[in-house]
């Protein structure tokens, strides 16, 4: 039975504020109002960011994470310089000390909460555009051009459209209106709220959203045009029926975040509901083999995708393999054997369930194989005929932008929409009792603190600031559609390697 997907049907025209869901929101700065307080309330007069509130005629506890910072509440026009007791404080937030690491800093993930929010970029001095690593895209910077624009180029007019089946085979064409859709988290591994605020979100975008290999919950049909299932290894939940349901099939040969471990999904995240889609047994722990058992050449790869098309003669293929070193051949060894989608998964990926000794040691960095798999599909005389998807450490608009720079067609998010439900990157994901905010969690207790409506609205929100930031970048590069980008090296500066690109420039020249 097929169902008509009613939500994708409302488009985003307009963002709707989704304020945090606990009582006061994280922020850089803290605000202390002390007991010399009179409740004057001079300070909701004076505050632009509403970070005081009244209730009757008694100022409420402060909206801290509002705070524009210590130099706004100097101002002679301002909080602090107004309060005529001197009762308000102002610092710097010291749990943000502990928030975060260096690819997800402390800034990145409160001005993500803040896109989220309100979709639009943060108002204070957080650094939304790369973290803290020292490697990979934070060691990259757009080299804008000092001239104008071109002055009939409209910001609103800019493309940012990309489409899915390049072959002009048989199957559907597919265009999306932007160059991202949300990449596999199964369910188990998250919330059924966390999953259906990504794939609700996405379809409201006219985007995909993977399932991955959990199998396919009967929740989920409703967004059937949406989905992107997922083949895994260990075939969990995988049918016929829900093969067909979908435009896209993503076979998983590989993770880059844990390359040659394959899946494990601990037995107390296995409930009774996972384990029924999942067609095993609650309470046990689930393991998925690396690799395919059935695939050992490119012939055995072409069965595996001729055996998808014969089932679902409609459907996309999506090829998801990792970053070895000769990833190039994958590529084109995928292409020859009729996938219409490559997805590179390099080894920043993956939430905190996947072990620290893979993501830093087994799979080649993203920012590598996107131009190496790029150039060989190029030589290849083939690279027009395949799109060329990428994930593995894309964390804000700018490394979308830096990714189709090297040869992405496009980019799958992941952490990025946990984040903007406020997760805070504890590393717990693993645990079935260990996500504090309920986002990658199956207990009934932790599911319970989220929303889907206000899930599904803040992940919307923040592909809106995503793509007003992506047009910004266009524009100032003077391009007139985000397909124009790809590929293009050259607009690009690498710290390491430009002598006249300082890390001092970012904010003045470079960004």
């Amino acid at each position: 039975m097929r169902y008509r997907n009613i939500w994708s049907e409302v488009p985003p025209r307009k963002v709707i504020a989704t304020p945090s869901r606990f009582r006061r929101g994280i922020g850089k700065y803290t605000v202390v109002v002390s007991d010399a307080c009179n409740h004057c309330l001079k300070c909701v007069v004076v505050c632009p960011e509403s970070v005081f509130r009244a209730r009757g005629s008694k100022l409420e506890p402060p909206q801290d994470h509002l705070c524009l910072g210590i130099e706004c509440s100097k101002k002679s026009n301002r909080c602090m310089a107004n309060c005529p007791v001197s009762a308000i404080r102002v610092g710097v937030n010291p749990s943000v000390k502990a928030l975060g690491d260096r690819r997800w800093t402390a800034d990145l993930l409160m001005s993500t909460w803040r896109m989220a929010e309100t979709g639009s970029l943060p108002k204070n001095d957080l650094e939304y555009r790369i973290g803290g690593s020292q490697g990979g895209f934070d060691r990259l910077r757009f080299a804008f051009p000092k001239r104008l624009p071109k002055p009939d180029l409209d910001k609103n007019d800019i493309d940012t459209s990309i489409t899915l089946n390049r072959r002009n085979d048989a199957c559907e064409r597919i265009d999306i209106p932007i160059p991202v859709y949300g990449g596999g988290m199964s369910f188990g591994s998250i919330s059924q709220v966390t999953m259906l605020s990504r794939i609700r979100a996405y379809a409201a975008w006219g985007s995909f959203c993977c399932t991955g290999e959990g199998g396919y919950p009967e929740i989920l049909y409703p967004f059937d045009d949406h989905i992107i299932t997922q083949v895994a290894t260990g075939l969990f939940g995988v049918r016929e029926e829900t093969i067909q349901r979908v435009k896209i099939v993503e076979f998983k040969y590989a993770q880059g975040a844990k390359p040659g471990l394959g899946g494990h999904l601990l037995g107390d995240k296995v409930t009774p509901a996972v384990a029924r889609i999942r067609e095993t047994v609650p309470g046990s722990s689930l393991f998925s083999p690396f690799p395919f058992h059935s695939v050992y050449s490119v012939e055995d790869h072409k069965k595996h995708i001729d055996w998808i098309k014969t089932v679902n003669k409609r459907g996309l293929v999506s090829v998801k393999v990792s970053t070895p070193s000769d990833v190039d051949m994958v590529a084109v060894g995928s292409y020859y054997a009729g996938a219409h989608i490559v997805h590179l998964d390099g080894s920043y990926g993956g939430t905190g369930a996947a072990p620290d000794v893979a993501k830093k040691n087994i799979a080649m960095p993203i920012e590598y194989a996107i131009p190496k798999v790029h150039k060989f599909l190029v030589d290849e005389g083939i690279r027009d005929e395949i799109c060329l998807i990428a994930s593995g450490g894309a964390r804000t608009a700018y490394d979308v932008a830096k990714a189709i720079a090297l040869g992405a067609d496009g980019v799958v998010t992941g952490t990025s929409d946990l984040v903007a439900l406020e997760c805070v990157r504890c590393h717990n994901c693993e645990s079935g009792r260990g996500c504090a905010r309920g986002i990658a969690t199956t207990d009934a207790e932790l599911v319970g603190l989220m929303d889907l409506e206000w899930g599904t609205r803040r992940i919307i929100n923040m592909l809106w600031c995503w793509r007003d930031q992506l047009r910004e970048i266009l524009y100032r590069l003077g391009m007139r559609s985000i397909r124009e980008l790809v590929g293009r090296t050259d607009v690009l500066a690498h710290l390491d390697y430009n002598s006249n690109v300082q890390d001092d420039d970012v904010r003045e020249a470079i960004y």
